[in-house]
């Protein structure tokens, strides 16, 4: 009888633990904003699970409309959200919750010159994202036509995952300079290392990123709980230390 107790008792434990997980999948520029957002979510509310899967934004949007188990999308544009809403496999419409920003970065070469320094013979890799999937190379190869480079440096670029991937590769000096989120560049490893040259944003298309409840979590308590603790200030302020302008 006592064995029969405590094994319903564990049981009921299970049952709560798994209720109170909320699986998110995010675009790889929010890895550390949403690291931050996570780890104060999970301080106010202890008994939180959060677990938050990083990629690309197309291929995240792949895997959701192939039933993988996410409970909340975080798309580094609003185009994805939107065809999920299309396939009807979100609870409601998308939410823009940040604008985001490129930039130019480098650890070894001044990027203050601007895109002149992209045709540099010192200059011989250039990291952005996968434009297939990712948004943010998307924009990058939207910049570099906007300044009749593209053409000009295509031999030079090398293409990263996601964004957050060639972040990494010219951190790592795989190559020279990357044209990356602003919010990678804020990271307290990137400013330490080296420094950011700001794109202007009439040379790329605004990067308004948008976040939805998928439809198999609609009724979770928990996610609804989750995002409306994104509306508090302390959310929006983490937001804007990475550089995210936030939606009027």
């Amino acid at each position: 009888m006592i064995k029969k107790l405590l094994f319903m008792l564990l049981i009921a434990g299970m049952i709560k633990i798994n209720a109170q997980s909320i699986t998110i999948a995010a675009a790889a520029d929010l890895r550390n904003a949403l690291d931050d957002i996570t780890k104060l979510y999970k301080e106010k509310n202890p008994d939180a699970k959060v677990d938050v899967i990083y990629g690309s934004s197309g291929n995240l949007y792949q895997q959701i409309s192939n039933q993988a188990p996410y409970d909340i999308f975080f798309s580094a544009d609003v185009s994805f959200p939107n065809k999920l809403e299309e396939q009807k496999l979100t609870s409601g419409k998308p939410k823009i919750y940040a604008v985001g920003h490129l930039v130019l970065w480098s650890s070894t070469k001044d990027v203050s010159k601007g895109f002149d320094l992209l045709k540099s013979e010192d200059v011989k890799k250039i990291s952005i994202a996968n434009p297939e999937v990712a948004p943010y190379g998307k924009r990058a190869v939207e910049v570099l036509k906007y300044y009749n480079l593209y053409d000009q440096i295509k031999d030079k670029i090398v293409k990263g995952d996601n964004v957050s991937q060639a972040a990494q590769f010219v951190l790592t000096g795989n190559a020279e300079v990357g044209i990356i989120a602003l919010s990678l560049a804020l990271s307290r490893e990137m400013t330490a290392k080296g420094k950011y040259y700001l794109i202007d944003e009439k040379s790329f298309s605004k990067l308004e990123q948008a976040y939805v409840i998928l439809k198999k979590s609609e009724n979770k308590k928990e996610v609804h709980e989750f995002v409306k603790f994104l509306e508090t200030k302390s959310v929006k302020e983490i937001f804007e230390r990475y550089g995210f302008k936030l939606p009027r």
